[in-house]
């Protein structure tokens, strides 16, 4: 018996022009079909004005090459296999005006929203010794990033815990979370799990299991994305995010096309998608 046609897409992954990633796209494309998805989507950092956190993402001059990059890779891919083009924009107050200025320059199929929390800039100005108070502010910007309608689904969303790993404390910030997600939710904005998470300072995939669940309540749609930073991430981990998808209460995940969302049934993702996993404990 054959089995089913790949369905899934892994949303988020870099490029080079970052300056903290490797390999060329057609090798993260190669990954993919191996892994046995039925595309993916490229998201390297959004080039910033002024020389807005330029260490960790393309200068505005090699925006061309970028689209270049993953035109490249679509054109290299076997027939079915889709290499879509994004963007990993970064949520900064003020600057709104250059994001949708830049998100109208070329044919995305997908912008992710990211408020990074631990770049010089952000930390220059947000951060003022108390660490409550910063993550507080971050789940604050959370939200204000899904308002300001530029994003199609929001990255990676409690990044913050891995500011202090030992002093996350989910109770106390939960309120603050589930304000946020009310925010969020009017919006119809997506929202990422990241399995990326489990390699971080806080092993746990962003958003954890218990933010999942508020997220699931409040009927935000959910995307998974592997945030590769080399090839042999992509899809790393979907199988494990699909059961906390399940956990948490969800029926559906979500994919983006020409900034249109759809929605997936977990259950013939799994088909398609067949690794095996279960919840660890």
């Amino acid at each position: 018996m054959s089995s089913p046609a790949p369905l899934f897409f892994d949303s988020h992954m870099h490029t080079p022009l970052c300056k903290h990633a490797e390999g060329h796209p057609i090798e993260y494309m190669e990954h993919g079909v191996a892994q046995g998805l039925a595309g993916i989507i490229m998201t390297c950092h959004s080039p910033m004005p002024d020389g807005f956190s330029s260490r960790v993402r393309m200068f505005p001059e090699q925006f061309n090459e970028y689209c270049a990059l993953v035109e490249a890779a679509a054109d290299a891919a076997p027939e079915g296999f889709e290499v879509r083009l994004g963007l990993e924009s970064d949520f900064f107050p003020g600057m709104e005006g250059w994001l949708a200025e830049l998100h109208a320059k070329a044919d995305f199929h997908y912008i992710l929203g990211s408020v990074h929390w631990h770049i010089g800039e952000y930390m220059d100005k947000f951060w003022h010794g108390d660490l409550f108070a910063f993550q507080k502010q971050y789940f604050d910007h959370l939200a204000e990033s899904a308002e300001t309608g530029l994003f199609d689904s929001l990255a990676h969303p409690d990044l913050v815990k891995n500011a202090s790993p030992v002093d996350w404390d989910y109770d106390r910030i939960r309120p603050f979370i589930e304000k946020a997600l009310d925010r969020i939710a009017k919006t119809g904005v997506a929202m990422e799990i990241n399995t990326s998470g489990l390699n971080k300072s806080y092993p746990e995939m962003n958003p954890g299991p218990r933010m999942l669940g508020l997220m699931a309540e409040r009927g935000i749609p959910v995307v998974i994305g592997s945030d590769s930073h080399v090839p042999t991430r992509v899809g790393d981990g979907f199988d494990l995010a699909l059961d906390y998808l399940s956990a948490a209460g969800y029926e559906k995940v979500s994919v983006f096309r020409r900034r249109e969302r759809s929605d997936l049934l977990i259950s013939e993702v799994r088909a398609s998608f067949p690794l095996a996993s279960a919840l660890p404990g």
